[in-house]
């Protein structure tokens, strides 16, 4: 598949049903008795029963469904690995006819969104006041339930637009930055205030959010740092970070930088080493910004890589290389500093490959800002935040909460939301716990 450079370039790639698809797709679903496909979703989605509504068109009913255990719908709907959870779990799956899930409630979110038709009743903010720092999936997905149960709920992001990794991690010709608009829009419909350009730990502490009256606070900054490759030539110019690409990409996609501050020329012959979603949305990405060639380098075989199959396929389709069992041990440099190759043991032994630039997509880690400007928050030996069962997501430190990726290491966005969905029941259940023995 050949992309030219145009604006159409990172389109959305999968079409969403129309009306009559989607009902007719609902209507071939068959209302188990013990749904399996709800087993399958982390989040215990009532998926018979939105899909039952939508069989009969009551969207509105089908999105009140939706709505009492998903935040984001129109996002999961798009990016959740479907195959792995819900639709892998749909008993038609293992004859090849399972449910299209995602799609259908995909489907019903973005008709929810354009018809305007769920107005939710909400209740006075008066339990309690809670702080969010970071607007990616776990920070949303607390902020919304907060916000439905009567909490006052500000969200603090360092970055000009909220939405974290869904805004700026994530290709366009997957997650559309619209969709990820319009569903922040909803959350701020439930009474959610944002604060914006406002980096925690550097112009507010955590300290002064409690002498602000803030109840409870909440840590969902994910894993800003992204993890370097330890070998020979890990210096080398055109040795580049897959998150710094994505970024880039998205904020040229947007008309914000020029084209030449995205760090990849046309006609390159690109590496990528890694192969979970982060390494295959980087070689998608590759492949639109007009890479000669784009090699995915994995130290395992197909059946262990992490990626989606889903997402695997399409990379293949669009003419992405993989090379199997090929681990890097040094990457060699030509005379100007700049990557020119990689030395790395091969199926067939040890060989040189060369490459123009080199993308890394091995995984990532907490940034330490705001844990290094409180005292109190305990961190494990890898930096991530240490989290109590009792009340749920609580840190070390009295009224500060933790949750997605932040404690539990990068993963999808329903994990992250999953996470933040049991750590705003233990927000809560402290806040309450705390007024009563005020009271």
């Amino acid at each position: 598949m050949q992309f030219s450079m145009n604006n159409n370039t990172f389109k959305e790639i999968n079409e969403s049903f129309t009306i009559k698809e989607a009902i007719d797709e609902a209507k071939r679903c068959l209302n188990c008795k013990n749904p399996s496909c709800k087993k399958g979703c982390p989040i215990e989605n009532d998926i018979p029963g939105f899909i039952h509504q939508l069989s009969m068109g009551n969207m509105g009913d089908a999105m009140a469904i939706i709505n009492e255990k998903s935040n984001l719908p129109a996002i999961c709907g798009r990016v959740c690995p479907h195959e792995k959870q819900c639709q892998g779990h749909c008993v038609l799956y293992a004859k090849g006819k399972g449910i299209q899930i995602g799609k259908l409630e995909r489907f019903v979110a973005d008709f929810d969104t354009d018809m305007n038709l769920i107005r939710e009743r909400l209740p006075q903010k008066t339990r309690g006041k809670v702080a969010v720092i970071g607007s990616g999936p776990a920070g949303l997905t607390v902020a919304g339930d907060l916000a439905r149960q009567g909490f006052n709920v500000t969200i603090f992001e360092g970055q000009s637009e909220p939405g974290g990794v869904l805004m700026y991690g994530i290709p366009e010709y997957r997650l559309p930055k619209e969709v990820v608009n319009k569903e922040i829009k909803k959350i701020e419909a439930l009474g959610v205030n944002f604060v914006l350009n406002c980096l925690v730990g550097k112009q507010i502490t955590i300290d002064q959010m409690f002498e602000q009256g803030y109840d409870a606070i909440f840590i969902g900054t994910g894993t800003a740092l992204p993890k370097a490759l330890d070998v020979p030539g890990s210096k080398l110019r055109g040795i580049v970070q897959s998150s710094y690409l994505l970024h880039m990409a998205s904020i040229y996609n947007q008309n914000i930088v020029p084209r030449d501050m995205v760090p990849l020329e046309e006609g390159e012959k690109v590496g990528i080493i890694g192969c979970g979603n982060v390494a295959m949305d980087a070689a998608r990405t590759a492949v639109r910004m007009g890479a000669g060639s784009v090699s995915v380098i994995y130290h395992k075989t197909e059946a262990d890589m992490p990626a989606i199959q889903s997402e695997y396929q399409e990379a293949v389709k669009e003419g992405v290389q993989f090379l199997w069992q090929t681990s890097t041990l040094e990457f060699l440099g030509n005379e100007e500093g700049k990557v020119r190759a990689i030395r790395a043991t091969t199926p067939d032994g040890e060989k040189e490959i060369p490459f123009d630039r080199i993308f890394l997509a091995i995984g990532s880690r907490p940034a330490n800002r705001i844990v290094s400007t409180t005292t109190g928050i305990d961190v494990d030996e890898t930096g991530y935040v240490i989290v109590k069962e009792r009340p749920y997501g609580m840190t070390t430190r009295k009224g500060v909460f933790a949750g997605g990726d932040v404690v539990h290491r990068p993963h999808t966005v329903v994990l992250a939301m999953k996470a933040a969905k049991q750590v705003a029941a233990g927000i809560a259940q402290y806040v309450d716990a705390v007024k009563l023995l005020e009271a």
